[in-house]
């Protein structure tokens, strides 16, 4: 069938078209960083999935019956009744969203100088273990450091050093060990349903609990409808069961597979750790049937959270993206291949070899693509994910120099993405005239939402 989108348009909303000369204006504006730019600066905005969705008619009409009662909303048990029959969770939390639910979660569980372990911690997962005074480790899978082999599942975590951590010097520091579906940070790859049973197993024999991350949940689980054989007949709702059905709890941003603009979850299996974190999310965030969102909100997620499995609106999605990366490589951009779903991710660092892990080569990509035609795009690089020092200088460079193409949900159609593979195919044209970038302002924690940079040129 060809590529088409399962839905049609209703309400449409003018997109903003600049020129170069403002474009270049509004980036040495916003410091060289584009999470400083107004939105009304960007024509075509990639810069993350997370909230940016569109809504269906379906919630809109859903957030119609929202009940804002404090407590006990009818609101409330329509969004606890769809992540019960999701999840089996004994224990539910509405949060604000994602973030929310990793400090909720780690305050309650972890004690400073404790070690959490992921097949990759994002940027507030890292944060957040941090702030609670422990240490994150990622233990990505070996496939992974071929970015452009076709490895179903290069989200996996190394199962070999997983088990070495739980058994080693370290193991009574673990405190937690949470996997990532899909692993956002390691390309948008998924993880199998045979990694998670076997790092499931493990954890049990070792009495370490074992958390989901399951912020895009639907769209792993149908990658493994699409990849693991075993899978093959069953509905990206079963296998998103079967996954949750193998952690402790699970915390998850709402904002992407509930397809809502606001919203995350926490949900847990045992009962004292759910007391102190309904004793931290009521002093924090709100009463325990609402924490923090309107009953809209909660409406929309719980409509959100079934409409997101749908294998039709999964399956364009998937296309989506695999046509954006087949028009990306035919301009000879590389790519993390396979693509996943809510992403493609490019391959900076070898489209732009002549600037070095401390010059951020994907941040000079996405500043690029910027300046060339209004598209807004975020490093998964040495800016993001690298370790510097105060003073700017990176002292470790990330394993890999990706740019993220983050792709909204139900916002942009095929020729949007081509528009965006044109632009893509422009500046790979004259990748040796992109520069490098220097830290000018670093913040202490999460420094890519902050920071400041100036260009390099010529490189130095």
């Amino acid at each position: 069938m060809p590529l088409m989108e399962p839905y049609r348009i209703k309400v449409v909303e003018p997109i903003p078209v600049t020129t170069r000369a403002v474009r270049e204006k509004a980036l040495e504006r916003a410091g060289h960083n584009l999470f400083n730019l107004s939105a009304d600066e960007v024509t075509i905005d990639l810069l993350t999935d997370s909230g940016t969705g569109a809504l269906s008619a379906a919630q809109q009409a859903a957030a119609a019956l929202g009940d804002e009662s404090y407590a006990g909303a009818r609101s409330y048990h329509r969004f606890r009744a769809v992540v019960d029959e999701l999840t089996a969770y004994p224990h539910v939390f509405p949060v604000h969203q994602g973030r929310a639910a990793e400090r909720i979660l780690f305050s309650a569980l972890l004690e400073p100088g404790q070690i959490t372990i992921s097949n990759t911690h994002f940027d507030t997962t890292r944060a957040n273990s941090e702030l609670a005074g422990c240490e994150a480790r990622d233990l990505p899978c070996p496939e992974m450091k071929d970015l452009e082999s076709d490895e179903p599942f290069k989200g996996n975590i190394d199962l070999v050093a997983l088990e070495a951590a739980l058994t080693g010097p370290d193991a009574d520091r673990i405190g937690i060990v949470i996997m990532t579906i899909t692993n956002n940070g390691g390309g948008g790859q998924p993880v199998s349903m045979a990694n998670l049973e076997a790092a499931s197993r493990l954890c049990r024999r070792h009495a370490v609990p074992f958390f989901l991350d399951a912020g895009r949940f639907a769209e792993n689980a149908w990658l493994v409808t699409q990849r693991e054989p075993g899978y093959e007949n069953s509905s990206p709702r079963e296998v998103a069961k079967a996954a949750f059905r193998l952690a402790d709890g699970c915390l998850a941003s709402l904002k992407k597979d509930g397809i809502a603009n606001i919203g995350g979850l926490l949900a847990l299996r045992d009962d004292d750790v759910a007391r102190r974190c309904e004793l931290i999310l009521t002093a924090t965030e709100g009463f325990r049937t609402y924490g923090g969102l309107a009953g809209r909100d909660l409406e929309m997620l719980a409509q959100g959270l079934i409409e997101v499995t749908d294998p039709h609106y999964l399956r364009a999605r998937a296309d989506a993206a695999a046509h954006l990366a087949e028009l990306v490589n035919t301009a000879g951009v590389g790519t993390v291949r396979p693509p996943g779903i809510h992403g493609v991710y490019l391959n900076a660092g070898r489209l732009l070899p002549h600037i070095p892990p401390e010059r951020f080569p994907g941040h000079a990509l996405a500043c690029a693509l910027y300046i060339e035609g209004g598209i807004r795009s975020v490093e998964l690089g040495s800016l993001f994910l690298g370790e510097v020092d105060s003073d700017g200088r990176l002292r470790t460079p990330a394993p890999y120099e990706l740019l993220r193409l983050a792709l909204p949900r139900r916002v942009y159609t095929q020729s949007h993405l081509e528009y965006v593979a044109e632009i893509v195919a422009a500046v790979a044209k004259r990748a040796e005239s992109v520069p490098g970038y220097r830290l000018v302002t670093v913040p202490p924690i999460l420094r890519h939402f902050n920071a400041t940079l100036e260009p390099i040129t010529p490189l130095t």
